[in-house]
């Protein structure tokens, strides 16, 4: 009998989702888009900013919970508000993703 899972490569996963809430003039959101960058020069990231004024960010921080900026959410789950942690988010992107969709 043949296992065909076996031969075939496993492949890599795909970028995960990062939706980064935030609004002007906030030194909180400069820092997470830096951190953003540099996690994403060793993890795949298809990252995505949405002003919290917006209908879109309303909408989003009201679901996730985020009091304020930045928010983060992850694979469309909340992850952050506040100052974004680099050593708690490659810790997160180390694991795999679940899927779910809070979005």
């Amino acid at each position: 009998m043949n296992d065909q899972s076996q031969s075939q490569p496993q492949l890599p996963p795909g970028p995960r989702r990062v939706t980064l809430l935030t609004q002007v003039d906030c030194a909180l959101c400069d820092h997470a888009k830096q951190v953003l960058a540099r996690v994403g020069a060793d993890h795949p990231l298809d990252v995505a900013e949405v002003g919290l004024q917006s209908e879109q960010g309303q909408r989003l921080a009201l679901a996730a919970g985020v009091l304020f900026a930045p928010g983060v959410l992850l694979d469309g789950r909340p992850f952050a508000h506040g100052r974004l942690s680099e050593r708690r988010l490659r810790k997160e992107l180390a694991r795999p993703s679940s899927g779910d969709s809070f979005t």
